[in-house]
């Protein structure tokens, strides 16, 4: 979480002077610390926390299935659940960094306990006693995990999760504090540069996560398949703290999300209050040469928070609140309103994103279809979501540099597209994504079926698995137009000051919506095997219904854009005025911002190269 030093100062009500005084101050701190030389550490302690959290993800429901005996709706909730903790901690991580313990030590201790995570399940790949004893399904006496077992298990899985809460929203940020001199003219370059290797080495990060450890998993078995992660993190910590006395450690500042909770709390005391009559004469409390003196007139409720009742008894000798908690400043409360006004556009992302917590059924559709490329290599099958990265990865300059320019030259004026379409095309592509995938999976279900492997799910069809790519381009498209679209609709509808929320609401949105995956996951299986029935979400998916789940998403998906279309008109035109060309150092922070920070193999894929934020 990222938020400039002069804002952040400002909220806690200190003066311009204090603010140059501080900014003086930090200057030859800077030039002593921090530097180019701090970069190694710093993106390699990023880049293996990336490769060994993710390298556990792919190939893990079949770990849960084969080794834990579960059932594919058991240990698909259960990776459901890991992927809404591993988004929702980050806010705590980020909260836990601004307000307390400050970037280093947040970054450090929630990479050892990512490591202490990592570590106990490997354990259950080495000590046969904390996981179910082999069995003969034939012979059908498989044992489930008991409650230390499995408890041992999700403690791992938490502590992954807790690490990764801590990392992944401080790392850019301490790495930008390393290389941000703003008397620098060069700063610019400088983050620039900073900025595009750390894109650089999470892309890599993902793509080894999804080839080299899956395959490494493959055909080596999980002790090692799970021990080299082990390693990565081990590796992460050390190359962390071994670079320490070169960091530069900024001071921790009062949090944007205790200003927002402030606000929200003082209007919820102060709702008992008369509303002056528009046009009447009324003091509000607002930030020393402030240029936001009064409150808008949208969600007036909420304008109570800032009206001074009595000068004497709200306001400090230094002019400030006596009481944040009762009385808090005109920015704060347009902050929370613009907060506020974006929540319902933003719950059209959180459906958005159910598409992509559905890589376990891709997964086990790969593992019965021909993965072969050539005669000799067989791509593994958790590989195959690495479409989805590569179409990220190439649709950001192709739609930048080519599509946009080309479109501007036949139109003989720029051309671009509007924020709001992208969002909408984005969801078109969604569900586009999960009614290909139900066409494929009914298409080879019915296959495998007439071969005969009703009763085996670990049949292969002689059908390429390459008929999976598709939903992968769909799902790629999805979140190049609709999440990186909310990201940029986020910074550009909110207040510079709270740019720090509007790139982290697309992560609290993936959180959500693993929660929402679950719940639908669970329902279509309680519903559908009723009557002795076997589930659509069986584990022998020859038996079940994959292809029925995947349109009931579809169907979701369909009808989110129906709804993604009242929100859009309901919130009105985005004004011109704030179509705000941002610093590069701001856009560069931005395009990296976090498109897939989720438990789902992807993430670091942000804006196109541009320097102006077009809605």
């Amino acid at each position: 979480m990222e938020s400039s030093s002069d804002e952040e100062r400002k909220m806690n009500g200190h003066h311009q002077q204090d603010e140059d005084e501080d900014e003086t101050n930090q200057i030859p701190s800077k030039r002593k610390k921090g530097g180019f030389i701090t970069m190694p550490f710093i993106i390699a302690n990023e880049s293996f926390e990336k490769v060994a959290s993710y390298g556990l993800t792919p190939n893990m429901i079949l770990y849960l299935m084969k080794d834990y005996k579960m059932s594919l709706a058991n240990g698909q909730n259960l990776l459901f659940l890991w992927s809404a903790a591993t988004n929702f901690f980050p806010i705590f991580g980020a909260f836990l960094a601004d307000s307390y313990l400050g970037r280093f030590l947040t970054i450090g201790f929630a990479s050892i306990i990512s490591f202490l995570g990592i570590f106990l399940v490997w354990l259950t790949t080495i000590i046969p006693h904390i996981k179910p004893p082999p069995c003969n399904p034939m012979a059908n006496n498989c044992k489930s995990p008991t409650s230390g077992q499995y408890t041992f298990l999700v403690l791992g899985y938490l502590l992954m999760a807790i690490g990764a809460g801590g990392v992944r929203p401080c790392s850019q940020a301490f790495g930008a504090d390393q290389v941000d001199q703003r008397e620098n003219p060069k700063n610019r370059r400088t983050l620039e540069i900073f900025f595009s290797w750390y894109y650089a080495c999470g892309c890599l990060s993902v793509i080894i996560s999804l080839t080299v450890i899956v395959y490494i998993q493959d055909h080596l078995g999980w002790r090692i398949g799970f021990g080299i992660p082990v390693i990565l993190m081990f590796l992460s910590a050390v190359f962390f703290f071994a670079a320490s006395p070169f960091y530069v450690k900024n001071k921790v500042k009062k949090s944007l999300f205790t200003s927002l909770t402030q606000a929200a709390v003082a209007a919820i005391r102060n709702r008992k209050m008369s509303m002056p009559p528009q046009g009447s004469s009324v003091q509000y409390y607002y930030k020393k040469d402030s240029t936001i003196t009064a409150p808008s007139d949208r969600l007036r409720c909420l304008n109570k928070a800032c009206i001074i009742q009595n000068p004497n008894q709200d306001i400090g000798t230094d002019g400030l609140a006596k009481n944040p908690w009762k009385l808090c400043t005109v920015e704060e409360v347009e902050e929370l309103k613009s907060l506020i006004r974006v929540l319902p556009i933003w719950s059209t992302g959180v459906l958005m994103s159910l598409h992509t917590n559905q890589s376990s059924f891709g997964l086990l559709q790969a593992k019965t279809m021909d993965r072969h490329l050539g005669s000799k290599f067989e791509v593994p099958a958790a590989s195959f979501a690495t479409f989805m990265i590569i179409v990220i990865v190439l649709w950001i300059p192709i739609y930048d540099r080519v599509l946009i320019p080309l479109a501007s030259k036949i139109r003989g004026k720029p051309a671009h597209l509007g924020v709001k379409l992208r969002m909408g095309i984005g969801l078109f592509c969604s569900f586009m994504s999960m009614f290909v995938a139900g066409l494929v999976e009914n298409i080879r279900r019915n296959r495998a079926i007439s071969l005969g492997y009703a009763n085996n799910p670990d049949g292969v069809l002689q059908m390429s698995a390459f008929w999976l790519v598709t939903q992968h381009i769909f799902s790629g498209l999805a979140e190049v137009f609709n999440g990186i679209g909310q990201t940029e609709f986020f910074y550009s509808e909110m207040p510079k000051s709270m740019s720090s929320i509007a790139t982290c609401l697309f992560g609290v949105g993936m959180a959500v919506a693993s929660l929402i995956a679950s719940v639908i996951l669970n329902l279509v299986d309680d519903i559908t095997k009723k009557g002795g029935k076997d589930s659509w979400v069986s584990s022998n998916i020859n038996k079940g219904h994959i292809d029925y789940y995947y349109w009931v998403l579809a169907t979701v998906s369909f009808l989110n854009i129906v709804y993604y279309i009242f929100c859009s008109w309901a919130y009105g035109p985005i004004d011109e005025r704030k179509h705000k060309v941002v610093d590069e150092e701001e856009l560069a922070m931005l395009r990296n911002t976090s498109v897939h920070e989720k438990g789902n193999l992807k993430e670091n894929f942000g804006l196109p190269k541009s320097n102006e934020l077009v809605a």
